[in-house]
């Protein structure tokens, strides 16, 4: 385990060192893309903040390989090496598009190279544990189809998500976080080392967003860009591909006792079925969601708009930061729900438990509804925010009316009251309001 922390924390370093170089270059570079109508920022921000992440999986990659134990992974497997080549060709696309924005399809196309670039070195899926089947052994046809259709489902899943600041490198750092204790506890409950790869994969994969992650909270300093979303998305998708079809659930000897033991004890073995979705299951859902939407209105898949999750959320009334603690909130609830059924599915505990944060979430999503009103003789005590409007009318309007504003403002550039959730000055809440979506198309928007 120290080994790990100590590659967790070199990969957190290096990304957050270099972090602030990268953005200078982005400045430098022009990677800085207007501000469009689905963006939420106000400011132009530079992006090729997945410069620094995979610096930082380079600099995990490279430590681990220098440690006593961990070192062993290099020796036994290739999936290290094989990742790497993967990855290094995603940041590399990623980072193109960051500057010149390629084409979509071209993207797609590199997502697919990439993937099969792992499997030719041996990152691929070979078997599958089927419920009430068994292990059931893959072709290469099959293995490989199933891998490329997995990694490039991670990649864009995550991608579809990073729409806010700091809720992709959070999503994922959580999502990780979930999977490194599943995979360590396979490893070393279970002595399988087929296992060391992913929890390498998984504990770096933590490093590259917590050292990221500062620089990327609202407001944001720096994008992760295509270069950063697709790149975490991939070491992702690697991990729960190691896991799930390099592992042999035979290899637990759990074949034993009554046939209802077995079927609990199995639960582990079917895990690995169930964690790579439920790490992704909400940019997952995300992604369907999108593409039900765009291609029900006639649009490309690949079409941008304002109608993923994270965008819903501040329709509602959210905050910025609210929404994205939301989203943590959902997405630790699902990855640690499934670590706990995996450690002890047998315990009701864990399932009240999980209805019972889920009930809490769904409140949580619901807050901006259920806005307070606060009585007449108490609104001397609440924020302004809660107490109730009153509207003044006759001369007492008009003897008010010169001390609503001030000289420094023209009378023409006075709004309506902003209500809950709609963005201030600096956006430290939502969404803008329409017309100043207007207003940006008129600046020359491509969106």
């Amino acid at each position: 385990m120290r080994e790990y922390l100590l590659t967790l924390c070199i990969t957190a370093a290096v990304t957050y060192l270099l972090t602030g170089p990268v953005r200078k270059f982005a400045i430098v570079a022009g990677a800085m893309p207007e501000i469009r109508a689905r963006d939420v920022h106000r400011e132009p921000t530079p992006r090729l903040g997945g410069i620094a992440m995979f610096f930082g999986l380079c600099a995990g990659l490279l430590v681990a390989d220098h440690l006593t134990n961990l070192h062993e992974v290099f020796e036994t497997s290739n999936e290290p090496r094989a990742l790497l080549s993967g990855a290094a060709l995603i940041w590399l696309i990623g980072v193109l598009d960051d500057k010149f924005e390629i084409d979509a399809l071209i993207k797609l196309g590199g997502q697919m190279i990439a993937a099969g670039v792992m499997v030719m070195q041996g990152l691929t899926i070979l078997w599958l544990p089927i419920p009430g089947v068994g292990n059931v052994a893959l072709t290469q046809w099959q293995g490989t189809l199933l891998t490329v259709a997995l990694v490039v489902i991670t990649i864009n899943a995550v991608n579809f998500v990073d729409g806010l600041d700091g809720l992709a490198a959070g999503m994922v750092c959580i999502a990780s976080a979930a999977f490194f204790l599943y995979a360590y506890r396979i490893w070393v409950s279970y002595g399988i080392e087929a296992a060391a790869p992913a929890t390498l994969f998984a504990v770096i994969l933590m490093g590259m967003c917590l050292g990221f992650l500062p620089h990327n909270m609202h407001p944001a300093r720096i994008f992760m860009g295509d270069s950063g979303s697709m790149l975490i998305g991939l070491v992702l998708a690697a991990g729960a591909i190691s896991i799930t079809g390099q592992m042999d659930p035979d290899a637990m000897n759990l074949f034993s006792g009554s046939e209802r033991e077995t079927v609990h004890q199995m639960v582990p073995v079917y895990i690995p079925l169930l964690m790579p979705l439920t790490i992704i299951a909400i940019p997952a859902a995300d992604l369907v969601l999108a593409i039900v939407r765009r291609t029900w209105r006639g649009q490309s898949p690949f079409a941008a708009d304002r109608g993923h999750l994270h965008h819903r959320l501040l329709e509602v009334g959210h905050s910025h930061s609210r929404a994205v603690l939301i989203m943590y909130f959902w997405s630790a609830l699902i990855g640690f729900g499934a670590l706990s059924y995996s450690v002890n599915n047998a315990s009701m505990w864990i399932v009240l438990s999980v209805v019972a944060l889920s009930a809490i979430g769904l409140v949580l999503l619901l807050l901006p509804r259920f806005t307070p009103r606060t009585p007449r003789w108490a609104e001397g005590f609440v924020p302004p925010r809660y107490r109730r409007g009153r509207t003044v009318e006759g001369p007492a309007a008009e003897a008010t009316a010169p001390a609503a504003s001030t000289p420094s403002v023209p009378a023409e550039q006075h709004h309506a009251p902003v209500r809950a959730g709609v963005s201030g000055v600096n956006g430290a809440t939502a969404i803008s309001s329409r017309s100043r979506l207007l207003d940006r198309r008129k600046a020359g928007s491509s969106r």
